[in-house]
């Protein structure tokens, strides 16, 4: 862990310059204690507004769906776009409900598919690697799957200190292992301690530690830690999925252990990877998070993939 970046956060938790940010985590304080049908109604309001201002999300979504989806038409990739904004914005609230509001007990609200599979992995007793990605449900699932008692989460390390506070806080309401993805050591010992860590490995982190993968028949700049510590630890590997239903309730389904991964061949793993992560992308298109520059980092050569005001 990046101590120093971390005491720096803290010590600028009250500056004036973040006031700003308090104001929106108190308002996020009152959304979070809404009924849940009225966060799902906020959201696609807030998803409807963002898709018209956010003109540079907008332009970016718009590519990604045209790009990875061209065997749909123009009203039909529209209308994708649109319930992605709302998708989004739903997510972006409701996860305010793990974080700011943690009495509220929603256990009845999810459904549990495949956990045998995350058993039987971690009974082997060398770890287990819960490859996710980037949906549009992200830490609402907290509860259930800390109720499983064995799963740690990596995240990003946010540049503002009051959301930095806000997620790692949040989440280690839940988590005992809550792991800065920069952070190999503590990853590495978690998972030799029989832990299940649980990351996203689909974001485009740029060329280094990273292989080019077909993605949506495009490559992707896909990052090879996957493998590598599958490698180290002999850990298995399995996928995990999150899906919101109408009316705010959710499923989280995890895959099959991952056979014969990793291969030691880093580009054909990563390849299989983004196309076991595409088939249950597939499955909810519209609860991925297209706004995302995924395919911003290229092979030598090509030209940029999105427009350059994007």
């Amino acid at each position: 862990m990046n101590t120093k970046r971390h005491r720096k956060a803290k010590r600028r938790l009250f500056e004036p310059s973040v006031w700003p940010t308090w104001c929106l985590v108190g308002l996020a304080w009152c959304i979070a204690r809404l009924p849940l049908t009225w966060i799902e109604k906020l959201g696609g309001v807030v998803g409807r507004l963002m898709q018209r201002f956010a003109a540079s999300r907008r332009v970016i979504t718009e590519t990604n769906i045209a790009r990875c989806f061209p065997e749909l038409d123009t009203p039909a990739q529209q209308a994708m776009v649109r319930r992605v904004f709302e998708q989004v914005s739903i997510g972006a609230l409701e996860l305010m409900v793990p974080w700011l509001a943690p009495h509220r007990d929603l256990s009845a609200r999810f459904t549990l598919e495949g956990v045998e599979h995350l058993h039987a992995a971690h009974r082997q007793g060398r770890g287990v690697i819960l490859v996710g990605g980037h949906f549009a449900v992200m830490d609402a699932i907290s509860q259930p799957l800390s109720e499983l008692g064995i799963i740690d989460v990596m995240y990003r390390f946010n540049k503002n200190p009051v959301w930095e506070w806000l997620q790692v806080q949040g989440r280690r309401r839940y988590f005992e292992g809550v792991i800065e993805r920069e952070d190999t050591r503590q990853t590495l010992r978690r998972l030799k301690q029989g832990r299940v860590i649980w990351y996203a490995a689909d974001q485009d982190y740029g060329k280094k530690h990273s292989v080019f993968a077909p993605f949506f028949g495009i490559n992707a700049a896909t990052i090879v830690a996957t493998q590598r510590f599958a490698r180290l630890n002999n850990s298995p590997v399995l996928l995990m999925r999150q899906t919101r239903h109408p009316g705010m309730t959710w499923t989280i389904t995890f895959s099959p252990i991952v056979g014969d991964f990793p291969s030691g061949d880093d580009l054909a793993d990563a390849t299989r990877m983004n196309r076991l992560l595409e088939a249950e992308i597939r499955l909810y298109p519209d609860q991925y998070l297209w706004l995302h520059k995924r395919f911003k980092t290229r092979p030598e050569g090509e030209p940029p993939f999105y427009p350059r005001k994007s």
